[in-house]
């Protein structure tokens, strides 16, 4: 580790070095590409020289445990103790820096739900998931653009797509991936009982263009009216777009954008993320070790929270989370939940390194 560290100092050197250069610095595209490197090794680089600093804080007080005075020899003990306690907490924050970040944790993300098991209740639930993820948007001030819907006539939502547009999005909502459960008196129940049901939920991270490339031949693109429960444009004119990949069969439709440019590029948008989503994962089945790290981000078909009314529960199922403000989480205070899963997934990284 520490023979991984020292390179990392020189290279934040060299950086350091090159950012003064004026050739650099007229380079507007390379100059920010370092600059970002840069800020990125900052704090790993801080934490290593805070450790070395440790080190030879110990070193001093252990080579003075051997003088005479005893008032010396007590605070240089004391010093030690100090120094032995940062040197130990400092390993432990550099074992984490030097975790390898997940590449995609800045992007944007493409986030579609889907009305599961349940009926109109499902819908409606569906419809209280888009509610929370639109609610955290607006707290951590990231642009939300919804891209298609099929509303109900009760107001749920069958399924709906919608894209996060922010520095860390992806981070923040990557956890998000799989099947929610409710357990509540549904509005259309007039018996009082409680029904179970579902949500699926998808995030996809933004792909970038040069990271992945839509072959145009595979698509087939067609325009038709916009469908829905209601809305000022809907049903109106042929502004929506429907994008089928013809090898894969994935479809995605995009009404929400009043012009069929606009609207063809979003789809166009959402199917890149789809299609860079599946190669990913596919590359990430055959890598063992990184499947067995995660904490479920990206298996649609796994259960990953319950959201019980009745006792005002919310539990993520991954780390066995209990938290007791359902209205507060549905309301878009995630933060808790994230941080913990976030946690929990850096943990069975360090113990998968561990292992090896």
């Amino acid at each position: 580790m520490l023979e991984k560290l020292s390179e990392i100092e020189k290279k934040y050197d060299a950086l350091e070095a090159s950012l003064s250069d004026s050739a650099v610095v007229s380079d507007l595209e390379r100059y920010k590409a370092l600059m970002k490197e840069y800020k990125e090794l900052t704090p790993v680089v801080e934490m290593f020289r805070a450790y070395k600093k440790a080190q030879g804080d110990l070193e001093e007080a252990e080579a003075l445990l051997s003088e005479d005075d005893p008032e010396l020899k007590e605070l240089a003990s004391e010093q030690a103790d100090e120094a032995r306690e940062q040197i130990e907490r400092l390993q432990d924050s550099l074992r984490e820096a030097l975790l390898p970040k997940d590449p995609d944790d800045d992007k944007n993300v493409i986030v579609e739900i889907r009305a599961g098991a349940g009926g109109e209740e499902a819908a409606l639930f569906a419809f209280v998931l888009y509610r929370m993820y639109h609610m955290y948007a607006d707290t951590h001030r990231f642009a939300f653009e919804l891209a298609s819907c099929n509303d109900t006539e009760l107001g749920g939502m069958k399924e709906v797509s919608f894209l996060i547009k922010g520095e860390g999005a992806y981070a923040r909502l990557k956890y998000e991936s799989g099947v929610h459960r409710v357990q509540r008196v549904p509005e259309t129940e007039s018996q009082g009982r409680i029904q179970t049901s579902t949500a699926t939920v998808a995030v996809l991270p933004e792909s970038e263009d040069s990271s992945f490339e839509l072959n145009m031949d595979e698509l087939e693109i067609t325009t038709h009216k916009s469908s829905g429960a209601g809305g000022q444009h809907v049903n109106k004119t042929e502004s929506a777009i429907r994008v089928i990949h013809k090898p894969t069969g994935l479809v995605v439709d995009c009404q929400n954008e009043r012009s069929q440019l606009q609207n063809k590029a979003k789809a166009r948008e959402i199917m890149k993320a789809r299609l860079a989503a599946m190669e990913r994962e596919k590359a990430e089945a055959e890598t063992s070790d990184h499947r067995r790290s995660q904490i479920g981000t990206g298996d649609r078909s796994e259960r990953i929270r319950a959201y019980n009314y009745p006792q005002g529960r919310v539990t993520d199922h991954r780390i066995e989370l209990a938290l007791f403000d359902v209205p507060g989480f549905l309301n878009g205070n995630l933060d808790e939940m994230i941080e913990a899963l976030a946690t929990a997934e850096r943990a069975a990284m360090l113990a998968a390194n561990e292992e090896k």
